[in-house]
């Protein structure tokens, strides 16, 4: 396994949710921020942002049950209604009692059905402000990939067979699709996303996980009124040339959001913000950090 990847597990532990070992890694000093990762890998594609976060809050991140270093059962059936309880489980062994949080691709998803959970007070926790980053927020403009579309859509024994013969060179492939043309994936990083993937056999079970791309459309009208209805701070951070969610995405976003806060990287930046543009991610957050602090005049969130 990859050096880099070995030095960001031995960063984290690990911690029994719900019968299960699931990774977390909590590290920092502030006002607490839960980062929350995509699909199909794990909490390593913060690391280019996770320094400078330190310096400024208590970061809390985990690995999805199913996905990275956290257990991977096989025979399971995956929900954002879970993964939304394993949210509310850490943050309550973590002993915290409010947060921001950042979220990127899969995660945005699951804080989509938190905001839905704290207008129905069904929440552990505070939610203190939300930054969405490149995720299908709006199913009626989210473009996945056709490698998605096959996990996700197949039956159970197609999409088993497809996570199996999924190579190395094709998960490349899909995966330069939706990097900017000049912020393409280095081969060391192709070679880190496959060591995650395949930890503890996950790409066998890729298929099951990949399936939560179309449940959305079964949480699509709940979870847009929460994001109409709520008071809660939000702010959509954008790599404009993803195809899957990118510049078509934002518009959807401001045309749907109440006073929508969208900020645009510059034009090149694909589908992982926080990789090909680590600067623009942590000067646009700190941006809507001073926003909103404003907006409370001087009345901090924290």
């Amino acid at each position: 396994m990859d050096k880099e990847v070995v030095a960001w597990k031995n960063k984290g532990q690990k911690t029994n949710v719900k019968g299960y070992q699931i990774f977390y890694i909590k590290e920092g000093s502030g006002p607490n921020l839960l980062i929350l990762h995509g699909y199909p890998f794990n909490t390593f594609e913060w690391k280019s942002v996770w320094k400078n976060l330190v310096k400024d809050y208590t970061v809390f991140t985990f690995d999805y049950l199913g996905m990275g270093f956290s257990d991977k059962p096989k025979n399971h059936d995956y929900s954002f209604q879970e993964h939304c309880e394993m949210v509310n489980s850490l943050i309550e062994q973590w002993g915290i009692k409010q947060t921001h949080i950042l979220s990127h691709d899969l995660g945005v998803s699951i804080v989509q059905e938190l905001l839905a959970r704290d207008l129905a007070s069904q929440n552990y926790f505070k939610i203190q402000s939300v930054v969405f980053m490149n995720g299908g927020l709006f199913m009626d403009s989210y473009k996945p990939r056709m490698i998605q579309r096959l996990l996700s859509q197949s039956p159970k024994p197609i999409g088993k067979l497809l996570s199996k013969l999924l190579t190395k060179k094709k998960l490349e492939k899909s995966i330069k699709t939706i990097f900017g043309p000049n912020t393409q994936p280095t081969d060391q990083l192709i070679n880190q996303f496959w060591d995650i993937l395949n930890y503890n056999d996950g790409k066998s079970i890729a298929y099951l996980i990949g399936r939560l791309v179309f449940d959305k459309l079964n949480h699509q009208k709940r979870w847009i009124s929460a994001m109409q209805n709520t008071k809660i701070p939000m702010c959509f951070i954008n790599g404009p040339n993803d195809p899957n969610s990118g510049i078509h995405m934002a518009k959807r976003y401001k045309e749907l959001i109440p006073n929508p806060n969208v900020k645009l990287l510059r034009k090149g930046i694909g589908h992982w913000p926080q990789i090909e543009d680590p600067g623009g991610v942590l000067s646009y957050y700190q941006d809507f950090r001073n926003e909103i602090n404003k907006l409370l005049n001087g009345t901090s969130l924290d």
